[in-house]
């Protein structure tokens, strides 16, 4: 059996890691943690009035966040599931969504596990629901890993390294 995990390093991603983890897989099965990592839009519209390694840092800081989050899962799966069980990690780049149906199909997957961070639908029109998209497009099995509560927007942000909206 192969079964695709994404991870995102937030809370309810943890929760998917260790469901995956509780579970006893059928010898032989593979389990591949896949991160994602997306260059942000800038938030100045004039590109040129930013620093010239602008991008180019944040893109080592984004890498270097999936590679630690990825590893952690990684490493928290090894040591949980018996040594029958294969588990690998990988990086990849672009938008969580499509990135995570690709490789699940490129793959061969049988079962992609992702974690929902529970939002209501103010944060899901805002900010999009990957755990949504990847159930309504993927062709393989998908389960989803509810948070007992979701956090609130400006946790969500601000777990992210963002600063929260200006309090009024």
């Amino acid at each position: 059996m192969k079964i695709l995990l994404a991870v995102d390093g937030s809370p309810c991603s943890d929760k998917a890691v260790e469901e995956v983890g509780r579970r006893p897989w059928p010898g032989g099965s593979e389990i591949k943690v896949l991160t994602t990592h997306e260059l942000p839009l800038s938030a100045l519209p004039e590109g040129w009035a930013m620093p010239p390694t602008y991008f180019e840092e944040l893109d080592r800081v984004a890498s270097q966040h999936a590679l630690l989050t990825m590893e952690r899962a990684v490493s928290k799966l090894r040591s949980t599931l018996e040594p029958n069980v294969t588990v690998t990690g990988e990086i990849a780049s672009g938008p969580a969504r499509s990135m995570i149906l690709d490789e699940a199909q490129d793959w061969g997957a049988d079962l992609i596990v992702v974690g929902s961070h529970g939002y209501g639908a103010l944060e899901r029109f805002l900010l999009g629901s990957v755990s949504q998209s990847v159930v309504a497009h993927a062709k393989c099995s998908v389960e989803v890993v509810r948070c007992p509560s979701g956090p609130t927007l400006e946790e969500a942000t601000v777990a992210k390294g963002k600063e929260p909206w200006p309090k009024s």
